[in-house]
């Protein structure tokens, strides 16, 4: 019990207590009173909002504003106001004057408001020398900074930042600029000047910091368009705790004195240019909590061994050059709360010291190459966000993961995680809202439990390899679900009408097995996206399924869809993506949406011609495709219309007519123009526009004539020009060497004529080529080692190898959607058409013109050729040895021309070479053995009367000759072979004949002869013999081309089948040989 007189005492000290709080607080003063009423009377006041009125409807006359008015405070006897806070008041208009007669202000705070400081002096806040305070932040505050402010000596905090990337606020400090500003203010502490145009240089803006305010402890100069670099003046200011630089352009590397400031508790550094590597005694740092260097792309470095005791809450290195594993030793920052690693170097397992980190919320770990497991997460309750997508992570699918209590988004795609997906078994309050698995190894069939995950809003499943039968009726209880993607499975779909999806916006269902459309589409009011592509639906489109929700984005592409219903009109249709290439649909072409960005109706059955206003739907079009169909008539010029359009793609269709000058100048800045295999004629379009934007030029397959048009050197961006299979009549385009990023030149069959050249000057070298045909025309002349040489694209092999890109063009940057052009190429004596051109191949085709001369050997140097074709010209000399240096080469042909001398012993070691016609030179000597030679039949060497070589059925008897392996070496190879010794062989088998002849005219004796003659002969003749007499006994065999005068072919008249009579070339059979012809395909019996 507390004696009487000590709760009277108590009670006597309360009351004086509240006795001097009333006088240290008295009644406002009516000046300051009244100059606070003219400022609300120019503000403009929201209205409350949820019952809650903001704080200036307190203000009213006749109260007290020390007493009753929200964010005014007072301090003294009589009372003054010290403080005034309407920050997030949600008030707008303009500031009263009488604001800076509250001299005895110390704190002003009016950020977050939408505020006009227009009637304000630039030397009013002179006034307000008491100020210690002041927070103008996302105010409405613009234009040049107030230069009054820079006389408020006592300031300690000033804060003029506008935050957010989308704030009114244009703050400037030029007049004054941030020396002058801050000059008299060394009693700052803290500085937020985020957002506000500063514009210097980091010698200028670090010198004015580290002289005038040395003391400050937090520096915040976000989006202030900084120079750097840093400069080494900065180092004086060691006091700071909060450092801010993001989002200038510093383009510097870090400095290490930053190592040196022991006080740091945050840095913030991201989009900033860095580069070099990150001092590792920034990890260091005692007192660090965040570490935000994202963005970066040019910053490299490591992870450190982190001791125990940091306590790092908050490290984001996200796009940046770091590289090497995350160490064990991460379990050390048991503070860590959020960990973005994205779009790194990464590799290397997660350390199981995950399971340390009990304080983690956010996990950011995608677009590395991690590998192993999905470390264990389930000691870390409060984790809303784990994203590893994009990573080589592997093993068992964690089912765990499902059980975390306070997980909103899961992102594995783009893993090769296996396995099940097993029971999913949440928290009875599962906060799950996405859950992203596209693109693993899944397997097994999606479990009824998913069913559980009441908040799911996203689920995403594609591209795995899950199997059996769902019912779209299972996620019927996920009220929230709007994006399902069930799409690239082995998935069978079914749909009940009766299911209902109320928040459903996308449904992906490509290649799930449907056979009609579901009828609960009609059910879906939401659905903005649907993919029903790659399934078995035929028949008609229904007209009903235009009317479904508010489609944006439809793609039926790859079903068997012949028709229409009726004839669509989408003249009131929202779609803004329309899909139906890949079917059967007939009959005309439906006009496109009005607001479409991409159509594509290709690889279809329309038959009409294309509307000639077809232009007035083409208003907002990116990508058009009507490729692959029927369609008839010429193209109309309405279609430049579409400005927007960056893909046109008319080809392998039957238009007519010239080809509109307008798509090659005018408004329309087309990427991709492709007018492929149809009937257009006239002349190429003479006028390409300065500024040309293509990328892509396709006039293969027409009946085009005239000259090329010089103009299209206007077109720096053109990758690939292919003007094949048309009339042209013209010199060689040379000035189109000037091209820096053409890959692909096509010029075959065409009237071209003259000679190959380009100038000396150095200006025109086709430095990016790596596809050039000019077959099939009327060129002639040597071929002049500078092109050769100019071709550096080609002489790269290293660079180029393992990097198996498309030549593809991006034509809508939000989305993944990229057009694959084709060429035509002639390639291991095919003519081939290369849907996807890879940036690997390379190929040259000089065939079928009239070149004479030797061969040059700068075409030794194109290291990563592939294909070389310099058949039927009249070329003469040795073919060059340096062809042994193409180690990529695959096909070669210089057959038909007047080349001599020997064949470069060196090409059998070109160990991808799979096709070799050198036929019908004045090639001598002997034929290399080795490597891919022993693969290559007669064809690949006929007409060649001075070469010898078993291939030709010819032996070499000259000492000189037949004396070199295929090193070129001297050797006694058993391959050579003396026909005494055949001779010998035929003594033997003729001497048999007389013995065993009566049986041969027996069927069972033929049977019996055929097997023990072939014993003796394969007893006496050494099995590495290369010449060796086989018949085919009744194999019948069909020829791979017309082989009528062919001598080691017969004709069997009964059945109307060649067969063969006897064979040159090797096949091994085990340890046994057969041999057969080299243009026959036998079925040998088991020797």
């Amino acid at each position: 019990m507390i004696p009487r007189f000590l709760r009277l005492v108590l009670v006597l000290l309360c009351l004086a207590t509240s006795s001097f709080r009333l006088l240290a607080s008295g009644q406002c003063l009516p000046g300051q009173s009244a100059a606070l009423l003219a400022l609300k009377q120019r503000f403009t006041l929201s209205a409350p909002r949820n019952g809650i009125s903001p704080p200036l409807h307190s203000w009213k006359e006749g109260t007290d504003c020390c007493r009753a008015w929200a964010g005014v405070t007072c301090e003294g006897e009589p009372a003054k106001v010290v403080a005034l806070d309407l920050s997030g008041s949600s008030i707008s208009g303009g500031v009263h004057p009488a604001l800076f007669s509250l001299t005895s202000l110390r704190s002003l705070n009016l950020s977050c408001n939408r505020l006009n400081f227009d009637s304000v002096l630039s030397r009013s806040f002179e006034q307000l020398t008491n100020l210690t305070h002041l927070n103008l932040s996302d105010s409405g505050f613009s234009g040049q900074i107030p230069v009054g402010i820079s006389r408020l000596r006592t300031l300690v905090s000033l804060d003029l930042s506008a935050p957010g990337l989308c704030s009114s606020s244009s703050l400037t400090l030029q007049d004054p600029d941030l020396p002058t500003l801050i000059r008299n203010l060394s009693n700052l502490r803290q500085l937020y000047l985020d957002g506000v145009n500063i514009s210097a240089g980091g010698r200028d803006w670090g010198r004015a910091l580290s002289t005038s305010v040395p003391n400050l402890h937090e520096l915040s100069l976000s989006r202030c368009s900084l120079s750097g670099p840093i400069d080494d003046s900065f180092s004086h200011l060691k006091s700071l705790a909060i450092l801010r630089l993001h989002e200038n352009n510093l383009s510097t590397e870090v400095p290490e004195f930053l190592g040196d400031f022991s006080s740091l508790r945050l840095l913030r550094l991201s989009t900033c240019g860095l580069r070099g590597s990150l001092p590792r005694r920034i990890f260091q740092l005692p007192h660090l909590e965040t570490l935000d260097l994202s963005m970066n792309p040019t910053l490299s470095g490591s992870l450190p061994d982190f001791p125990p005791g940091i306590v790092l809450e908050e490290l984001k290195l996200s796009a940046t050059n770091f590289s090497g594993t995350l160490p064990e030793s991460t379990g050390n920052i048991r503070l860590l709360k959020t960990l973005q690693l994205t779009a790194c170097r990464f590799s290397g397992s997660l350390p199981a010291s995950f399971h340390n980190l009990t304080r983690l919320v956010s996990v950011d770990l995608s677009i590395n190459n991690f590998s192993g497991p999905v470390p264990s997460f389930a000691s870390s309750p409060n984790i809303s966000k784990i994203d590893l997508q994009n990573n080589s992570l592997s093993g068992p699918f964690p089912g765990w993961i499902f059980s975390l209590p306070s997980l909103q988004s899961l992102q594995l795609n783009l893993n090769r995680l296996s396995g099940t997906l097993g029971e999913i078994l949440p928290p009875a309050d599962s906060l799950l809202e996405t859950v992203d698995l596209t693109s693993n190894e899944l397997q097994g069939s999606l479990p009824m439990s998913i069913s559980r995950l009441q908040h799911l809003k996203i689920l995403r499943l594609a591209s795995n390899n899950l199997s059996g039968t769902v019912e779209l009726s299972l996620f019927g209880n996920l009220r929230n679900l709007s994006i399902l993607d069930l799409s690239y499975n082995r998935l069978i779909v079914q749909s009940n009408p009766a299911a209902a999806f109320p928040s459903i916006s996308t449904l992906n269902v490509a290649f799930c097995g449907l056979e009609v459309f579901p009828s609960l589409l009609r059910n879906l009011p939401r659905l903005t996206r649907l993919d029903l592509s790659g399934n078995n639906i035929s028949g008609s489109i229904p007209d009903w399924l235009w009317s479904v929700g508010s489609l944006v984005y439809l793609n039926l592409s790859h079903n068997s869809l012949t028709n229409f219903q009726s004839l669509p009109d989408f003249s009131n249709s929202s779609l803004i993506v329309l899909d139906l290439h890949s079917n059967n649909l007939a009959g005309p072409i439906p006009r496109p949406p009005p607001s479409n960005v991409m159509v594509d109706f290709s690889n279809n059955q329309f038959a009409s011609s294309i509307p000639s206003d077809i232009g007035s739907t083409l208003n907002f079009s990116i990508f058009f495709s009507v490729s692959n169909n029927r369609l008839t008539g010429g193209i109309p010029e309405s279609v430049c219309s579409g400005v927007y359009l960056q893909v046109l793609d008319l080809s392998h269709n039957s238009l007519e007519g010239p080809i509109p000058g307008c798509l090659v100048a005018g408004e329309i800045n087309l990427r991709v123009l492709n007018l492929r295999s149809n009937k257009l004629n006239g002349t190429l379009p003479r006028t390409f526009e300065a500024g040309c934007k293509l990328r892509s030029l396709n006039l293969h397959g027409n009946i085009l004539q005239g000259a090329v048009p010089q103009s299209l050197s206007s077109c720096e961006s053109l990758e690939v020009l292919d003007l094949g299979n048309n009339r042209i009549e013209d010199a060689f385009p040379f000035w189109l060497g000037n091209l820096s990023n053409l890959r692909v030149l096509g010029l075959r069959s065409n009237k071209f004529y003259g000679p190959v050249w380009t100038p000396r000057d150095g200006k025109y070298t086709f430095s990016m080529l790596q596809i050039i045909d000019i077959s099939s025309n009327r060129f002639n002349g040597s071929l002049p080692s500078e092109c050769f040489q100019g071709w550096k694209a080609m002489t790269t092999a290293s660079e180029l190898a393992g990097k198996k890109t498309v030549v593809a063009f991006k034509f809508l940057d939000l989305t993944r959607l990229y057009y694959v052009d084709t060429v035509t190429v002639t390639s291991k004596g095919l003519e081939l058409t290369l849907v996807k051109i890879l940036t690997i191949f390379t190929s040259i085709d000089l065939s079928n013109n009239d070149f004479h001369g030797s061969i040059p050997p700068a075409v030794g140097e194109l290291k990563a050729l592939r294909v070389l074709n310099m058949s039927h010209n009249r070329l003469t000399g040795p073919i060059p040895p340096s062809i042994s240096d193409l180690t990529m080469l695959e096909s070669l042909d210089l057959s038909k021309n007047r080349l001599s001398g020997e064949i470069p012993p060196g090409l059998v070691h070109l160990s991808f070479l799979s096709t070799l016609y050198l036929r019908y030179n004045r090639l001598v000597g002997r034929i290399p053995q080795g490597g891919q030679f022993l693969t290559f039949p007669r064809a690949s060497f006929e007409g060649n009367e001075g070469l010898c070589g078993p291939q030709l059925l010819r032996p070499c008897t000259d000492a000189t000759v037949a004396g070199y392996d295929i090193g070129g070496r001297a050797s006694n190879s058993t391959v050579d072979y003396s026909w005494v010794f055949i001779f010998v062989g035929l003594g033997y088998g003729g001497g048999l004949a007389l013995v065993f002849g009566p049986f041969v005219l027996w069927g069972e004796g033929r049977r019996w002869y055929n097997q023990h003659v072939d014993r003796k002969l394969l007893a006496i003749l050494p099995s590495a013999l290369l010449l060796l007499f086989d018949f085919c006994k009744d194999a019948k065999v069909d020829s791979a081309e017309s082989l009528e005068e062919d001598p080691f072919v017969e004709w069997d008249e009964g059945r109307q089948r060649r067969f063969c009579v006897f064979c040159t070339r090797l096949e091994f059979r085990g340890e046994k040989v057969a041999i057969h012809h080299d243009r026959c395909w036998c079925t040998l019996k088991e020797i």
